[in-house]
């Protein structure tokens, strides 16, 4: 027997957005000064903004940030834009952004280049089309078009971790030729004297290349140039150090140094070397770049330098909320100097 047609449950009233005014109703708060508390735009009293945000989170109100675009043509958006993620560096840049951003009502949005031109100028482009409040992004070589992008973007833009070239607006970070300088002189000075350099691909990391730069500028001022050079594309892990170590040695076993472009690769290095029963650094002498937390877990503290990378990240964030000296926004060129950390993998001077 066939079975009657279910009866249709009650009708529910159909779904709406919420507005300010379910929250000024529950708050009991005018709808321009719930807009003012949820804009943190204003003067507005503890009480009042306690009584806003608790009826706010109590029914899911969430405001709709392109709507006050439209009038304001800017989101509290600033956008990022490192070249990867997987690079132990970056990560902490982006904490030292967060700290400040936010405490201003900003948030932070990030884009990965993965070290190619033509991604920045995409991933830039993405950017400015949501109208954010600033952009952050590493480096100071761009493309004619990414440039000129920046160039028109009528937002604060902070170019950070190097200063050796022109901003377009504002800059915080090193310069990466003073670093390799002091670099090759510290290992100078503690009597090494063939010396191989281990590092990325160039010239599309061009802060390892302007370190290599002024490492080689060092070296020359003493009468010395590199033995040897060993390069790689791709991560920054300890299975390449090890390769790239392995490769160096094998093919110019008389080194007496290497120099690493940054101290993931350096301490898969230093992990070979021990393995293979080598005197580091009476032997042979290691150094990385950029002072990461890993090098405090190996069994011997790999020579690097600190590149003062969550201070660049505060300062960048800094200048886009105008919480520099005088509210500036722009125009603003910070050079931090990074510290040799000598660890134990350099002799004594």
């Amino acid at each position: 027997m066939t079975k009657p047609p279910a009866k249709p449950g009650p009708k529910l009233p159909p779904r709406r957005p919420l507005t300010l005014r379910d929250v000024s109703e529950l708050s009991g708060v005018s709808e321009m000064t719930v807009s003012r508390v949820l804009r943190n735009r204003g003067d507005v009293s503890e009480t009042t903004r306690d009584k806003v945000l608790n009826a706010a989170r109590q029914i899911g109100y969430v405001p709709n940030k392109i709507a006050g675009a439209l009038a304001s043509q800017r989101v509290n958006l600033v956008g990022v834009i490192i070249p990867s993620l997987s690079n132990m560096v970056f990560p902490e840049v982006l904490a030292g952004i967060s700290e400040v951003l936010e405490e201003t009502g900003l948030q932070p949005v990030v884009g990965v280049t993965h070290y190619s031109a033509q991604r920045e100028e995409s991933v830039l482009y993405e950017m400015l089309s949501w109208r954010p409040s600033g952009i952050v992004i590493a480096g100071l070589e761009h493309s004619d078009s990414a440039r000129a992008m920046l160039a028109a973007a009528g937002v604060p833009v902070v170019e950070i971790m190097d200063t050796d070239g022109t901003p377009v607006d504002s800059a915080v970070g090193i310069s990466h030729r003073k670093a390799g300088q002091h670099m090759a002189q510290a290992i100078i000075a503690a009597g090494y004297r063939r010396i191989g350099f281990l590092g990325t691909k160039m010239p599309d990391d061009h802060r390892a290349r302007k370190r290599m730069e002024g490492f080689e500028t060092a070296l020359a001022a003493a009468g010395l140039a590199l033995e040897d050079r060993e390069f790689y594309a791709g991560g920054s892990a300890l299975l390449k150090g090890r390769e790239m170590t392995e490769a160096i040695l094998r093919r110019s076993p008389d080194l007496d140094f290497l120099y690493y472009s940054n101290d993931m690769i350096g301490a898969g290095g230093l992990l070979w070397c021990l393995e293979q029963g080598i005197d580091v650094p009476g032997r042979l002498g290691l150094a990385g770049f950029n002072g990461v937390e890993l090098l405090q877990g190996l069994p011997r503290r790999l020579a690097t330098m600190d590149t003062r990378r969550r201070d660049i990240g505060r300062l960048a964030a800094e200048i886009i909320a105008g919480k520099r000296p005088g509210g500036a926004t722009s125009g603003a060129m910070i050079e931090l100097e990074p510290a040799l950390q000598p660890g134990d993998t350099i002799r004594s001077a």
